[in-house]
């Protein structure tokens, strides 16, 4: 019986991937866990697996075309079975009988844009959810054509049946004005969306040229960025707790521990400061959980995203599962190969899945202290600043030199309170500082 190939999920707030190429053809034989595609997103380029074994009976998808999270992207079987419906098409992804509010998108992930699209296709007549204003453009370009100001009708396309795609979008020239024709053809503009805008330029007066300026247009990564960043900062009620470490036991532990290993074995300090951060989690599963309107989802797994910034501008989450569980050694082996992947431009999809709680640590870059932006619908974020020997009073009054680090948790104020907070910070503080318990 012919089973299909999903789209997986692809990281929190990602809803869609862009075809880049096929890995694998129809008719040859596969095995779970093999790669059959690669797809962008806004956040990097994705190995996409599968999950079934047998014969590749249809892919669905052109280069170019985007595949929803969760829809069905082909189908296996046995040898000479026919897909079904007989060419594999892909399944759109299930939808609720109701269409969600679009006026908040902070509890789910979910970004207010993406949900206005969402409804609109929902709302959209005869055309159909497929083609929403009659114009056959896949939701990548129209993502970007709304970014950029692009009237999608003036598009010529070069995917399959004439379908718009993003490179279409972005290699587009607007004309200095639209025809009559064009312009009486052309349906009257969508009233802009409640939600800010990344591109955003009139609220900024007109944007400046002339030799003295460079324009550069955003990136989708950039773009998504700002869009997540503008929607946590403005729905998620945050609050701040700081708190000072001595480091100093922490990196004598790390010195012994990577006497004697080998360069891709070896323990940095954002693995034991995972570490200390899954435990500590443990003490406080309330600061586990997830924020959706009227339910609050309580994780038991502990999985810590660990923000990576890219080469050339952005960042992704990658994300060490069951952290307070696993093995520090295993641990650090882990991290050390999904930051290599997420810099390359090569993530694989469960690199980024399931992220419960999020480390941001900007020790490599001299800082002395930050205040983290909440990943929504996690309630907390670790901001970690640079270590740095600093003057200290010691035990007996005297003055000495201490290796000191900040660090700052922004909690969510509709999960938790400054109280809570406040112990968690104390909490990290002493499994910092007295670090073989981390070993246990």
């Amino acid at each position: 019986m012919a089973q299909a190939i999903t789209m997986p999920d692809l990281g929190s707030g990602v809803d869609e991937g862009l075809l880049i190429n096929w890995l694998q053809e129809v008719g040859a034989t596969i095995s779970a866990g093999d790669l059959i595609a690669e797809v962008e997103t806004d956040k990097a380029t994705v190995e996409v697996p599968v999950e079934v074994s047998g014969t590749i009976l249809a892919l669905s998808g052109e280069p170019g075309d985007s595949l929803a999270v969760g829809s069905t992207i082909g189908w296996v079987g046995e040898a000479g079975e026919s897909a079904p419906d007989g060419d594999g098409a892909a399944q759109p992804a299930a939808q609720p009988a109701e269409a969600a509010p679009v006026s908040s998108g902070a509890g789910n992930g979910a970004s207010a844009p993406a949900a206005q699209e969402a409804a609109a296709v929902a709302a959209s007549p005869a055309v159909g959810a497929e083609f929403p204003g009659g114009v056959k453009a896949s939701p990548v370009a129209r993502n970007v054509a709304a970014e950029r100001g692009i009237d999608l009708a003036q598009v010529p396309g070069s995917g399959p049946g004439g379908r718009i795609t993003k490179a279409d979008v972005e290699n587009f020239t607007p004309s200095a004005a639209p025809t009559a024709t064009s312009a009486a053809a052309a349906p009257a503009p969508a009233a802009p969306a409640a939600a800010p805008q990344a591109s955003a330029a009139p609220a900024f007066g007109p944007i400046p040229s002339g030799p003295d300026v460079e324009v550069i247009d955003i990136s989708r990564m950039r773009s998504r960025i700002a869009a997540r960043m503008v929607e946590s900062k403005q729905q998620t009620p945050h609050f701040y707790v700081t708190a000072t470490l001595n480091v100093a036991p922490l990196l004598a532990l790390r010195k012994q521990l990577n006497a004697g290993l080998d360069d891709d074995q070896k323990i940095t300090v954002n693995d034991l400061i995972v570490k200390a951060t899954a435990l500590t989690l443990r003490q406080f599963p309330n600061l586990n959980t997830h924020y959706y309107g009227d339910k609050l989802v309580r994780h038991k797994r502990i999985n810590i995203g660990i923000a990576v910034a890219m080469p050339n501008g952005g960042l992704i989450n990658v994300v060490a599962k069951d952290a307070d569980t696993t093995a520090l050694g295993t641990m650090a082996v882990n991290n050390k190969a999904m930051i290599a992947r997420a810099r390359e431009g090569k993530v694989k999809p469960d690199d980024m899945q399931g992220s419960t709680f999020t480390v941001s640590n900007l020790g490599p870059y001299q800082v002395t202290h930050f205040s983290a932006i909440i990943n929504p619908p996690e309630a907390g974020i670790l901001a970690v600043a640079s270590a740095s020997q600093v003057p200290i009073v010691q035990e007996d009054g005297t003055l000495g030199i201490g290796n000191m680090m900040n660090v700052t948790v922004s909690v969510d104020h509709r999960v938790s309170d400054g109280a809570e907070g406040a112990e968690f910070a104390r909490a990290f503080k002493q499994l910092v500082e007295t670090p073989m318990r981390l070993l246990i």
